[in-house]
C-alpha cells in the first residue's frame, strides 16, 4: 500500500464511519502512524439517508471527503480499498489493494443490512445503508410513478404505488413519514393525471410497537403521527417472503407491491480472519472487553456497530447507533496512546444522551435520560442535533438551506432520476452502472 516504514507504532483503522472518524480525530498528531482504510473515500452521515431517498437532500450534502478530514494530521494515511481478511498471526490486513502490517488494529467496519438468512427477500427488496442504495430507492420510487402513468392494468398501477417498509425502527419510521409528506404535498402536483390518493404506505413491525428501542410514550406518539399522515402501521406482523410482486407474512396479510424497502435489522460487517469464539452468531458482532479489545487479542480492537461490549446493564451490547460509536472512537484513541506508553487503560463508560426520531414536518419524538417531549419543539431539537453532527460547514449550510426551502415551499427538488434503477425481471432489481 506504499505506506512508509517508521519507528512509530502503526495503527491500522478499518472503516471511516462515525467510530473511525472519531478515532482519527482522537489520534490527531500523536506520536503514532495511522492508516485509515475504507471502501469509500467519503464519510456518510447515515441518519439522513432517508432524505436522500425521498428527494429532500442531495447525496453530496450528507457526505464528506475522508481525506479532507485528515489532510492536516501528521503521519496519517488514507487508502481506498476493501479489506477481505485479517491475518492475526502475522499481524497483517489483506485488502484488494494489497497487504499491510499493523502493530495495533482497530475494526470500525460498521454494520450491514440483516435479512436474517432470507435470500428471496434479500434478492427482491432494497436496503438503505449507503448513499448508492438511497439513490437507487429515490430512482425506483420516481420510476414507479412514471410507469404507473403508462399502465392500463389497475392492479399493476396499484402495485407500483404501493410501498412496503419492513422494520419500525427510526429508519423505517422516518422514511414512512417522508413518503407520506411526498404523497400529501408533492406527488399530486407532479402527477396530476394519476390518482395519488391510491398510494399506500405500509409500515410493518414484527414486535408490538414501533420505535421499540425508545420509550412507550414515544412509540405511541410516533404511531399516532404516522396514522394521521395516512401511513398504515402493522404491528406483530413478520414478513416471511417477497417474490418481487407479493409480500407474504406470518399472518393472513399479503401485500402486492413493486417496492419493498427493508429496514428490519442490521448485523456487523465483519472481515474474515477473527477467531469464531470472539464472534456473536447471527449478529456478527465482536465480543470486546471494557477497553474495546476483541476477546482473545491484545492488540486488536473493535468500536462502533461491530463491537458488542456485553455487561449486566447491556446484555446485548451498546445500541448500534452513532453516539456509542463516536464515544468509543474518542475513548479508544486515548487508550491506545496509554497502552503504547505502558499506562493503565481506562474502561469505557457510555454516556447515553438520549434518542430521537422525526416523523415529518413539525413532528418528532425525543427521549432524554430524564425528559421526554414531542411535537414541534422536539422537531427543532432533532434539526439542531443533526445539523451540529454533520461534518463540514458547507454541508451544514447546504442542509439547513434545503430544510428551510422545503419547509416554506412544501417542496423537495431533489426528486431526480440521475442513476436509473430498473427491474431486470419480475423477481430482481439491478442498478444501472454509472
Amino acid at each position: 500500500m506504499n505506506i512508509p516504514n517508521t519507528n512509530l507504532p502503526r495503527i491500522v483503522v478499518i472503516g471511516g464511519g462515525f467510530a473511525g472518524i472519531a478515532l482519527a480525530k482522537s489520534l490527531k498528531n500523536k506520536r503514532v502512524q495511522v492508516v485509515l482504510i475504507d471502501k469509500h473515500n467519503y464519510h456518510t452521515f447515515q441518519p439522513l439517508l432517508y432524505q436522500v431517498a425521498t428527494g429532500g437532500l442531495e447525496a453530496g450534502s450528507i457526505a464528506y471527503p475522508i481525506r479532507k478530514v485528515v489532510q492536516e494530521y501528521q503521519n496519517f494515511y488514507f487508502r481506498l480499498g476493501f479489506v477481505n481478511e485479517i491475518d492475526t498471526q502475522n499481524q497483517k490486513v489483506k485488502a484488494d489493494i494489497g497487504e499491510l502490517r499493523y502493530d495495533y488494529l482497530v475494526l470500525a467496519t460498521g454494520s450491514k443490512t440483516n435479512f436474517f438468512g432470507n435470500k428471496e427477500i434479500e434478492r427482491n427488496s432494497v436496503a438503505m445503508k449507503t448513499i448508492p442504495q438511497s439513490l437507487n430507492i429515490r430512482s425506483l420510487i420516481l420510476e414507479n410513478f412514471e410507469q404507473a402513468l403508462l399502465t392500463n392494468d389497475i392492479h399493476d398501477r396499484h402495485s407500483l404505488i404501493n410501498f412496503v417498509l419492513v422494520g419500525g425502527g427510526p429508519t423505517g419510521v422516518e422514511l414512512a413519514g417522508a413518503l407520506a409528506e411526498m404523497k400529501k404535498a408533492i406527488l399530486p402536483k407532479d402527477y396530476p393525471d394519476l390518482d395519488v390518493r391510491k398510494m399506500q404506505i405500509n409500515l410493518i413491525q414484527s414486535s408490538d410497537r414501533i420505535l421499540d428501542s425508545m420509550s412507550e410514550k414515544s412509540s405511541q406518539e410516533a404511531e399516532d403521527f404516522l396514522i394521521n399522515l395516512g401511513v398504515n402501521v402493522w404491528k406483530n406482523v413478520r414478513v416471511t417472503g417477497y417474490d418481487g410482486i407479493t409480500v407474504t407474512t406470518n399472518t393472513d396479510l399479503t401485500f402486492n407491491s413493486a417496492t419493498v424497502i427493508w429496514t428490519a435489522g442490521v448485523q456487523g460487517a465483519l472481515p474474515s480472519g477473527i477467531d469464531s469464539n470472539a464472534i456473536i452468531p447471527r449478529a456478527e458482532r465482536l465480543k470486546v472487553n471494557e477497553f474495546n479489545q476483541v476477546e482473545g487479542y491484545d492488540n486488536i480492537f473493535a468500536i462502533g456497530d461491530i463491537a458488542a461490549m456485553l455487561s449486566e446493564q447491556n446484555p446485548k451490547g451498546h445500541p448500534m447507533m452513532a453516539q456509542p460509536a463516536m464515544q468509543q472512537g474518542k475513548w479508544l484513541g486515548e487508550n491506545i496512546v496509554k497502552k503504547i506508553n505502558k499506562q493503565p487503560l481506562k474502561p469505557f463508560v457510555y454516556n447515553d444522551k438520549g434518542s430521537m426520531a422525526t416523523i415529518g414536518r413539525n413532528k418528532a419524538v425525543v427521549d432524554l435520560p430524564k425528559f421526554h417531549f414531542s411535537g414541534v419543539f422536539a422537531w427543532f431539537v432533532w434539526i439542531f442535533v443533526h445539523l451540529f453532527s454533520l461534518i463540514g460547514f458547507k454541508n451544514k449550510a447546504v442542509v439547513l438551506t434545503n430544510w428551510i426551502y422545503n419547509y416554506i415551499r412544501l417542496d423537495r427538488e431533489g426528486r431526480l432520476i440521475i442513476r436509473p434503477f430498473k427491474k431486470k425481471d419480475v423477481t430482481s432489481f439491478v442498478a444501472d452502472e454509472v
